[in-house]
């Protein structure tokens, strides 16, 4: 049994790299949330790497969505392109 309290979470600024990709994926309907987590994981990878494509991404993330992920792929860069990000 630990004696200590948990360490603290700190957000990350809303237009840093890692939250928009996160939010990005917010949009995107899923069985569980953990799926959600794996797919703004990849696309953060692409933002910050850029050694990918969007689709393979998505692809590889490997979520359970709900909707086809072509849909999917348009959803995440439309919301990339409102923020002002080209991929």
């Amino acid at each position: 049994m630990t004696t200590k309290p948990p360490a603290q979470v700190h957000k990350a600024d809303a237009s840093a790299v890692e939250a928009l990709a996160y939010a990005s994926a917010e949009g995107i309907p899923v069985v569980e949330p953990h799926d959600r987590d794996r797919l703004g994981f990849n696309i953060w990878r692409v933002l910050a790497l850029k050694n990918d494509t969007l689709e393979h991404a998505i692809t590889s993330a490997g979520a359970r969505m709900l909707i086809g992920e072509e849909e999917a792929v348009a959803k995440v860069r439309a919301f990339l392109q409102s923020k002002g990000m080209t991929l």
